[in-house]
């Protein structure tokens, strides 16, 4: 069982609860049936404010199981509802660090694929648009360095798919390093995959203050500590700033 004293507490007040998710464990209940962060979080909550029963903690989006990084979860049903009306009008930004096991060919790009998913197996295919059940995933990524065959790059999620991150880079033959489920044969084993949710912005689903959360990778592990991550981010966090 996840001990919640183990999950670090970015932010928290009335209506919010920021946490930086840990790598290789679901957000929320699945097949699996491993402890999830979602029901970690809900014990802290009980415990620390002595509520009667179970807490309520609003999941409003998601990260995948492999991947670590930034999330906000709601604490009311009206921060719920906000939050989630705020990722419908696209005033959600959600900003991802990731390294590549190629270097895209270009250095700044968009890709727009259809992605379908096979329920049954988990799996994420793009596919031709017209495709029945296929829904429009788009991106955009930044190369920020590149270490012989690796790239680190900088990624803004326009759409909210399963694995897309995932599937759009393999369809450009860059791989995420680590990631053994869409990388096969490209990509070592035995490291965490390297897709890291790095920053988030949202309008406070109360007061409507514009709020930026930022956490980086582990930078001392494989293959982060590759890269100049405190440089290279700063530099272009700053830029978006202004």
């Amino acid at each position: 069982m996840i001990d919640y004293n183990d999950i670090n507490i970015v932010y928290e007040d009335n209506h919010l609860l920021v946490v930086v998710k840990p790598q290789n464990i679901p957000v929320a209940a699945d097949s699996s049936g491993d402890d999830d962060l979602l029901s970690a979080l809900k014990r802290y909550l009980k415990d620390t404010y002595n509520k009667a029963g179970e807490a309520f903690l609003g999941l409003v989006h998601r990260l995948d199981r492999p991947t670590g990084g930034v999330m906000v979860f709601a604490k009311t049903s009206k921060a719920a509802a906000r939050l989630q009306e705020s990722i419908k009008n696209g005033d959600f930004e959600k900003r991802y660090l990731t390294v590549t096991t190629a270097v895209p060919k270009e250095k700044k790009a968009v890709l727009k694929n259809a992605l379908y998913k096979d329920e049954t197996t988990n799996t994420v295919y793009s596919v031709p648009l017209a495709t029945e059940g296929a829904k429009l995933a788009v991106l955009d990524y930044n190369v920020l360095e590149t270490r012989q065959s690796l790239a680190l790059l900088d990624i803004r999620l326009y759409t909210g798919r399963s694995h897309q991150i995932r599937v759009q880079l393999k369809t450009i033959g860059c791989p995420v390093f680590g990631d053994l489920k869409y990388g096969a044969g490209k990509t070592p084993e035995g490291y965490d995959m390297a897709l890291w949710a790095t920053e988030i912005r949202f309008p406070h689903p109360t007061t409507r203050e514009k709020l930026v959360f930022r956490v980086y990778p582990p930078k001392e592990e494989v293959p982060w500590k590759f890269f100049d991550i405190n440089t290279k981010l700063s530099i272009k966090m700053e830029n978006t700033l202004s």
